[in-house]
């Protein structure tokens, strides 16, 4: 089974960038971030498959780019634009075989459900905490 790892967390000024990586252990077909902030519930927000394909949820698209380096096992989450909402617990998550998980998000025939593609992803990593002060 595969285990990832993020890094990249920090404190940074409302309108300012931050990098995320998360390095797995192995390749993975399917690899997404979610994040959780403080007395809100757990949000996924983006994936990308084994081709490369990604997906955004509303509050990030245009903002935050998801990608990857399949020679470094490593996935990126570079943020731009961070604002006060985007004050959250950042987890990397990913599946090592199956990458029809990243359908439920990625897409012509996707649905949508973000906790559906978070609860399918058979690993998570121990998170990485972003703060944004205005």
């Amino acid at each position: 089974q595969v285990r990832v790892s993020e890094s990249g967390g920090g404190s940074v000024q409302a309108g300012g960038s931050l990098r995320l990586s998360c390095v797995a252990s192995t390749h993975s077909a399917c690899m997404a971030w979610f994040r959780r902030a403080l007395g809100k519930a757990r949000e996924g927000f983006s994936a990308i498959d084994a081709d490369g394909s990604t997906a955004y949820a509303d509050s990030v698209k245009g903002r935050f780019i998801i990608s990857k380096d399949n020679s470094k096992n490593t996935l990126y989450l570079q943020m731009n634009s961070l604002n006060s909402d985007d004050t959250a617990t950042y987890y990397c998550a990913a599946d090592e075989m199956d990458g029809s998980i990243c359908s439920e998000v990625v897409g012509a025939e996707a649905r949508g459900s973000w906790d559906q593609l978070i609860d399918s992803l058979d690993a998570w990593g121990q998170g990485t905490l972003v703060t944004v002060s205005s």
